[in-house]
């Protein structure tokens, strides 16, 4: 069987046998098990969800051509925790919510790119990807960087300041960063696109001509099939999400974790688990140019669009939400920013910069547990 295919395969059974915990999760919470094992259930259950949410989106993205996919993928790329983000509100978990963006933004720059330049340089001493794509993705970063620190200097730095200012400066900031995020899009897909289509090329390229059949050359994939999908896993996540929120307070205080750690560290493991895999199976395949994309544009995906959505619809749904940060998981994201952007300022990567920045990380991690607040 060729390597490929047969890789997809394995892909493909690990999802579907995962599956199995969606109503192993459901039956738990109807019957009241303890909120520690429901909330485990829920989390391996929403983690092939979103593997096939993923996969959907890219197999439709095959079909409908580069542009039209270029911004399914940008749409669909963060689903599962925008999906995590919503209900989570609507259930009032603000801070938890917005700890789960910065800790989101921190994973994808820090055990995200770490992981795959750590296992990507095991193999290859030193692999490349492009640095004008890595410059421009890191220069947006600095943007939504400086959007989320604006609020909390706003209240450090003086005397009192009245929540309703607070709330009008976050959706004032919101709608720019929603704006800048229709740009970048404009700029990945259309007048810069070919800095962005590199990785898809070198991955393309090599797969041989003995590892695809003829069958599959010609074969396209069944669009109402996989948009079908699409819709299921979208469903299925958001209600698994459901019970995977009802459980997170009394799990993680069972734990003895913070609402601050709960969001930074385990929200995101569970929500990007997908991308996780993506990124660093491309890495190991020594396509440096895709896993760099994956992790840096995800992280951009929940500073310019996932963030402002969540200030916004908090708003509409009466749960108010704005972009004060804790001080602290605002320095914890400039460190990953500024450490992401000079790992990949030129354009090269070895395993030992994927060690620092699986150290910085891990470092950060500690931090966050042993915070008290």
């Amino acid at each position: 069987m060729p390597t490929v295919l047969k890789n997809i395969q394995i892909k493909n059974l690990i999802s579907v046998g995962l599956l199995a915990f969606v109503p192993i999760a459901i039956v738990a919470e109807k019957l009241n098990w303890d909120a520690l094992i429901v909330f485990g259930l829920s989390a391996i259950a929403i983690i092939p969800l979103a593997v096939w949410l993923s996969t959907a989106t890219e197999e439709i993205a095959v079909v409908l051509g580069p542009s039209i996919g270029g911004l399914l993928n940008a749409v669909f790329g963060n689903a599962t925790e925008l999906i995590i983000g919503l209900v989570a509100l609507k259930e009032g978990l603000v801070d938890i919510v917005k700890a789960s963006i910065t800790g989101t933004i921190i994973s994808n720059l820090l055990l995200v790119m770490g992981l795959s330049m750590l296992l990507g340089g095991l193999r290859y001493k030193e692999q490349t990807f492009q640095p004008m794509a890595a410059r421009v993705n890191g220069s947006t970063m600095t943007l939504a960087v400086t959007a989320i620190v604006l609020p909390a200097m706003v209240i450090t730095t003086s005397n009192v300041v009245e929540q309703s200012a607070i709330t009008k400066l976050s959706i004032f900031v919101a709608v720019i960063l929603i704006v800048v995020y229709g740009f970048t899009l404009l700029f990945s897909l259309k007048t810069h696109s070919y800095l962005y289509d590199v990785g898809v090329i070198e991955l393309e390229g090599k797969i041989s001509e003995d590892e695809v059949t003829e069958q599959d050359k010609h074969s396209k994939p069944n669009l109402s099939l996989w948009v079908g999908i699409l819709l299921v896993a979208t469903i299925g996540i958001a209600f698994v999400s459901e019970i995977f929120v009802g459980a997170v307070e009394e799990a993680t205080k069972g734990l003895g974790l913070t609402p601050l750690f709960t969001g930074v560290i385990l929200l995101p493991l569970v929500g990007g688990a997908a991308e996780y895999v993506t990124a660093v199976r491309v890495a190991i395949k020594n396509n440096m140019d895709l896993s760099v994309s994956v992790a840096m544009g995800s992280s951009l995906l929940v500073a310019l669009l996932v963030a402002p959505i969540l200030v916004l619809v908090g708003q509409v749904i009466g749960q108010p939400m704005d972009l004060n940060f804790n001080l602290f998981e605002v320095v914890a994201v400039i460190i990953a920013v500024v450490i992401a952007n000079l790992i990949s300022l030129d354009g090269r990567s070895n395993w030992l910069e994927g060690m620092l920045l699986l150290a910085t990380y891990a470092v950060l991690g500690a931090a966050f547990y042993f915070h008290p607040v």
